[in-house]
């Protein structure tokens, strides 16, 4: 695959093929020209990437129904000989998400299921996720949320950040608040300014997270005006979405340099996306790639069951055989999580190779990532309690166990699903 961004010698490398070559240097970095020349239609694609008529055909239906926006930045970095690009296969709208199987769904996660007020999500018992708008600068094609954010027709409440914030107040176990969307960052300044504001001066939510792709597809809007707005309501994290080592550009890495050299932690959560980053070598270049930027990984995700997004989809066990051959085989920061986010609104489930193969009370035995089998020893003394946790307790911390969890801490034999209640 071609990669036009590696060739430095050029100032201007990224623009060789593009309408946009004689563009100046300082406007091509200015975010806000590259959002005013997004790639909107299916003329001004054609311009920029041969289509087939076959190719293109399949194109025009799906743009009858989703939405299509792609910056210049992130379509400098195609290869337009190779149909199976990786960004192409990202951000260019195909014919197979019209075909919608029975076993997919608009809402896959129940979200809207879980949404306690408009545009809040309380799923888990101590974080929410707060939806603040629905516009990225660039539509992925496997986007979970694709009811609000892709689908032309879609629609999303209207954000009110008073219902939001006494929400918010009035449930004191809310500790961790996720800011999402669309893209968080296709805000106004000023506007996300007043919410971040707003849920810092809850006294109980103890951190942020800020979710957005645009440091991957559009990192010239991480300007240092804008990391300094944020820095002001550390702590908060940074959680973003490459899922190509390609991606890691050298403006990707100065958008990140930015936001990590100003106090706040970056984490990335990527999609396990089949022709894209199903295999192996793919995926560990990623992971080690983006510890070289000072990016956490974080999470790899199966691909949900949204409709029309089966063709990205891959087996479970290309997921299980990833992290099998991360785990000891490259850095233990560069092994993230593999998580199901599970149908109906059950959660992510965190999936993996099964390092423990027996146990007892004496012994536990294990294997390591080249098959050695050992044996650890279980403690005499079994009894964990600490002297410091009742004065824990006290200070708010009572514990409300759901699921299994509860069996551990209380008297309960057994529990059953509620339809056996």
């Amino acid at each position: 695959m071609r990669l036009p961004y590696l060739d430095n010698s050029n100032p201007l490398y990224y623009q060789k093929w593009l309408p946009w070559r004689d563009v100046p240097r300082e406007q091509w970095d200015d975010w806000k020209w590259q959002l005013q020349h997004s790639v909107t239609s299916i003329e001004a694609l054609e311009e920029i990437l041969p289509l087939e008529p076959e190719a293109k055909n399949r194109i025009v239906h799906t743009f009858k129904k989703y939405k299509f926006a792609v910056a210049p930045y992130y379509i400098s970095l195609m290869d337009p000989d190779n149909p199976q690009c990786p960004f192409r296969l990202q951000s260019i709208p195909q014919e197979s998400e019209l075909e919608v199987s029975g076993e997919e769904f608009s809402d896959p996660l129940n979200e809207d299921d879980d949404m306690a007020v408009p545009n809040v999500v309380h799923r888990y018992p101590d974080r929410v996720l707060v939806t603040i708008n629905s516009s990225c600068s660039m539509y992925c094609r496997f986007c979970t949320r694709r009811r609000f954010v892709l689908d032309k027709g879609g629609h999303k409440d209207r954000n009110e950040l008073e219902v939001i914030c006494d929400y918010l107040e009035s449930h004191p176990e809310i500790r961790d608040v996720i800011i999402s969307g669309g893209d968080a960052l296709m805000m106004g300044e000023k506007r996300l300014l007043e919410i971040l504001g707003r849920i810092r001066a809850i006294p109980h939510v103890e951190i942020m997270r800020l979710a957005s792709k645009i440091p991957c597809v559009l990192p010239m809007r991480i300007t240092d005006a804008l990391v300094q707005t944020l820095k002001i309501f550390k702590p908060l994290y940074f959680m973003t979405h490459f899922n190509h080592p390609y991606e890691i550009t050298p403006e990707a890495k100065l958008a990140c340099e930015r936001i990590v050299d100003n106090g706040i932690p970056m984490m990335n959560q990527t999609v396990l996306l089949r022709g894209i980053n199903s295999e192996v070598v793919i995926m560990k270049k990623l992971m080690q790639e983006l510890l070289t930027i000072r990016v956490k990984p974080y999470y790899i995700y199966q691909c949900d069951l949204s409709e029309g997004i089966s063709h990205f989809r891959t087996p479970v066990e290309k997921g299980i055989e990833i992290i099998e051959s991360l785990r000891g085989h490259t850095s233990g920061l560069a092994v993230p999580e593999f998580v199901i986010d599970t149908p109906g609104g059950g959660g992510k489930v965190p999936i993996g190779p099964q390092y423990l193969l027996s146990q007892s009370d004496k012994k536990v035995v294990l294997r390591n990532y080249e098959g050695i089998i050992s044996s650890y020893p279980q403690p005499k003394e079994t009894d964990c309690t600490c002297s410091t946790a009742e004065a824990i307790r006290e200070k708010g911390d009572r514990r409300v166990e759901h699921g299994p969890a509860r069996l551990l801490h209380d008297e309960a034999l057994s529990m059953k699903p509620h339809e056996m209640s």
